[in-house]
């Protein structure tokens, strides 16, 4: 709604315009009081005896100066000492001599013994220069110029020219002073015609009164204004003017009031108005400004400065464009309001208290359908910044709100579903640009927002400070609308201050709801090219299976993917199983049943994949377990893992448990020293490396950097693949099962083995867990072959290494051949 103060101004000009006129008749009266009271009037016409007499004038003057003079074209002296004067012309003049007004009237009658004066017919009168003060200046003197002052200027314009009055009925009591007519009365004057039926004037107390049907049409530039009252009433010595039932239209707008107080200055300027009993500011666009009571203070100049609506303001606005098929309403609503004005008069500030309320509505219709949208504004105050935004319009500029502000919205587009969003803060101020669109929000204290994403997801982000840049309305582009917000679209946000950001997924059928997101930072970044949420200063992200920290997390509205930079260091717990199961509450990352951990360089988790991939000097482990690579990755919903390098100096490199915790090994014996116990751990390197949950298998290749490299504390061997065969968990698996074990390595491709100055070359190696021994096997071309520094090389179908006695089993030709071998340690 478009707001302004002209219609009120109208309300007070016209006002004083109304009555410059109306009293005009009666003060002339009032100077014919000293005319009529003159007790030898009837004798110098010769009304003494019952005759007639024609063309008769009698002047009176004082000084050397003539006061008025009385002109009849007949004279009839009635019985019971009453005269009729017919044809009566009076002048009456000024200080200067010169004739100001004239009364005109078909008979006259007047009655010396009672003092009172009846026009039997129409009077008019023409009032050239009042000798009298004006309505809206008493005490000024018409003939003086003054400079700068509007409404003297007025009455200066009028006295200068003629106003003419007509009506009829007109009673004249000499004794009290009051001149009365219960009939109509029009005036006409430069400044415009108005009219009012039945008039009472006490010349003695200088109040005059207009009895109802009160009407007034006058010009402000190029603009009529039109003036209706159902009554008013003027105090000469008060300086007051009071109307009821008033109503103003100016421009297509109108001001009323059931009941206004005008208190004016003595040079004729207004002071204030009061209104009461109903205030009403109605604007040609369709805006309503309605309050119970009202006041309003003006300048010398009858610019208003400052105003008060009070018991319970209301606003309504209404735009509609026929063409585009918009239509946008607003309401708003406060117990009181508070108005400062420019010196021009303009509307510069409202203040708004006791709990405000502002709603816009807008619906428009678009390729994709009916386009609807609600935004809702609460706040305890608010105060309203005003801009001129044409000439005598005055739109908002700002809007502050503080005691706790909410600003929500409900959006529609063809027929989908109706989308929320949701604005707080303390303290919240709203920068307004072209067509009163939204520009800027800035909240304070306790700041928040919440919207809906483009994937369905809903969305809390809260802070200390908020800051939100719109998309200007004159970009043209879609949802860029006129009002409070209507419409518009987000183009940046930046949330600052002990950051907590929310997200809970969209439902999907048939499926379990997924766990929230949540991320905390110290500052939040949302941009709308892309729909990016960027955080940095220490965030932190965790959606309830993956806990996330990086220098700086940028996050996609529209894929809902992240990406982390710098310093990334994340916790997987994995997803919840149901109670009792094999995995309750672990994920199996790298076959261990506790958190998994990674720290890297940059990250980027997909959410349709349910993967994340780790760059940069990578590292996992899950308890004594640990894969590092310069490229790792998780895939948390296949429970997978991958890593791969094509840099010979940063292969992927995994260490895996082959049995207990080193913190849960038993030192050995010192006889035992020696005697090849079974190794604690499995090392290996190479270019890839893969593991699966479900398999509880990891595969090791070599790829581009060469054959794989397994190491344990008994044996080295390299070839062009290592799997590991992973136990399932349990208690074998060490205490409470929390510790994965290697059940079987297994070596294959061109294998190469060296343990303890041994070298062994075959096809396949197998490492078995449980009986810590070491099979190699070749192929019928290219059998298995070990050479000993002491023994020389042997060969057969298998060469068995043992960890645990330091023997080596040869199995060749059905036959079994076993070789006692002690060699330097």
């Amino acid at each position: 709604m478009r707001l302004t103060i002209e219609r009120l101004r109208m309300l007070v000009l016209a006002s004083a315009v109304l009555l410059l006129g109306a009293l005009a008749v009666f003060l002339v009266i009032a100077r014919w009081r000293g005319s009529l009271n003159r007790r030898d009037i009837p004798r110098r016409l010769g009304i003494d005896v019952s005759e007639e007499a024609n063309g008769v004038t009698y002047t009176q003057a004082r000084g050397g100066r003539t006061l008025f003079k009385l002109h009849a074209a007949k004279v009839v002296q009635l019985r019971k000492g009453n005269a009729l004067l017919h044809d009566v012309r009076i002048e009456l003049y000024g200080v200067d001599g010169h004739r100001v007004d004239r009364i005109e009237g078909a008979e006259f009658e007047y009655n010396q013994q009672s003092g009172i004066a009846k026009a039997a017919g129409a009077v008019e009168i023409t009032l050239l220069r009042p000798g009298e003060a004006l309505a809206i200046a008493p005490k000024a003197a018409p003939a003086a110029k003054q400079v700068g002052k509007p409404l003297v200027t007025v009455a200066q314009t009028a006295a200068s020219g003629e106003v003419h009055v007509q009506t009829s009925g007109l009673v004249f009591d000499q004794k009290s002073g009051v001149a009365t007519t219960i009939e109509k009365v029009n005036f006409v004057m430069t400044q415009g015609r108005g009219s009012a039926v039945g008039a009472t004037f006490d010349s003695q107390h200088g109040e005059l009164v207009l009895d109802h049907a009160v009407e007034l049409t006058a010009r402000r530039g190029a603009w009529p204004v039109e003036l209706h009252a159902d009554h008013a009433e003027f105090e000469r010595g008060d300086q007051i003017c009071r109307l009821r039932q008033a109503t103003a239209e100016y421009n297509g707008g109108k001001a009323s009031a059931g009941a206004a107080t005008i208190l004016f200055r003595t040079d004729g300027s207004a002071q204030r108005l009061n209104a009461e009993g109903g205030f009403t500011l109605a604007t040609a666009n369709g805006g309503r400004l309605t309050a119970p009571a009202g006041m309003l203070d003006f300048d010398e100049h009858n610019q208003p400065r400052h105003g008060r609506l009070q018991n319970g303001v209301t606003m309504d606005g209404l735009r509609a464009g026929a063409a585009s098929g918009e239509e946008e309403k607003m309401h708003g609503t406060a117990p009181a309001a508070d108005l400062d004005f420019t010196r021009q008069g303009q509307l510069r500030h409202a203040h708004m208290e006791g709990g405000v309320a502002m709603v816009s509505e807008e619906r428009s219709h678009e390729a994709g359908g009916e386009q609807w949208e609600r935004r809702a504004w609460r706040s305890p105050v608010a105060d309203v910044e005003f801009h001129q935004a044409g000439k005598n319009h005055m739109a908002p500029s700002v809007i502050k709100g503080a005691g706790g502000v909410v600003v929500q919205s409900e959006s529609r587009r063809g027929n989908g579903p109706i989308t929320p969003s949701r604005l707080a803060a303390d303290r919240l101020t709203a920068q307004l640009g072209a067509r009163a669109a939204l520009s800027t929000v800035v909240g304070l204290g306790n700041a928040s927002m919440e919207q809906t994403t483009a994937t369905g997801a809903r969305q809390t982000t809260s802070g200390e400070r908020l800051e939100v840049h719109f998309v200007p309305a004159s970009d043209g582009r879609p949802g860029a609308k006129d009002g409070l917000g209507g419409g518009a679209q987000i183009r940046s946000a930046v949330i600052q201050g002990h950051v907590v950001l929310l997200e809970q997924p969209a439902a999907r059928s048939g499926a379990e709801p997924e766990p929230p997101m949540r991320a905390t930072a110290g500052k939040a970044e949302y941009e709308s090219s892309g729909e990016w949420l960027h955080l940095s200063q220490s965030p932190r992200v965790d959606d309830g299976e993956l806990a996330l920290t990086a220098n700086r997390i940028d996050i996609s509205q529209v894929s809902g993917d992240a990406f982390a930079h710098g310093d990334v260091k994340a916790t997987w717990i994995g997803p919840a199983k149901a109670p009792g199961s094999a995995q309750a509450g672990a994920g199996s990352v790298l076959g261990g049943r506790g958190p998994a951990h990674v720290i890297a360089a940059e990250a980027h988790l997909r959410q349709s994949a349910g993967d994340a991939t780790f760059r940069g000097q990578a590292r996992i482990w899950q308890q004594g377990n640990s894969v590092s690579a310069p490229v790792i990755v998780l895939n948390r919903t296949k429970e997978t893992l991958e890593a791969r390098s094509s840099n010979a100096a940063q292969p992927v490199r995994a260490v895996m448990m082959n049995e207990t915790g080193a913190e849960e090994r038993k030192p050995a014996a010192p006889e035992a020293a020696g005697t090849g116990e079974m190794p604690p751990v499995i090392r290996l390197r190479g270019g890839e490396l893969r593991y699966s949950a479900a398999e509880r298998k990891v595969v090791m290749r070599g790829g581009t950097l060469g054959p794989v490299e397994a190491q344990t504390s008994m044996a080295t061997s390299y070839s062009q693949q290592v799997e590991l065969i992973l136990l399932p968990p349990g208690n074998h698996a060490g205490k409470n099962g929390s510790a994965a074990q290697v059940d079987r390595m297994i070596a294959q491709g061109r294998v190469t083995m060296i343990s303890r100055g041994r070298r062994g070359a075959g096809e396949r190696l197998v490492y078995a867990n449980q009986t810590g021994a070491y099979v190699l096997t070749g192929t019928a071309a290219q059998p298995p072959r070990l050479t000993d520094p002491a023994r020389g090389t042997v060969t057969g179908e298998a060469l068995i290494f043992n960890s645990r006695d330091d023997s080596v089993s040869i199995e060749g030709g059905g036959q079994e051949t076993r070789t006692e071998t002690t060699t330097p340690r």
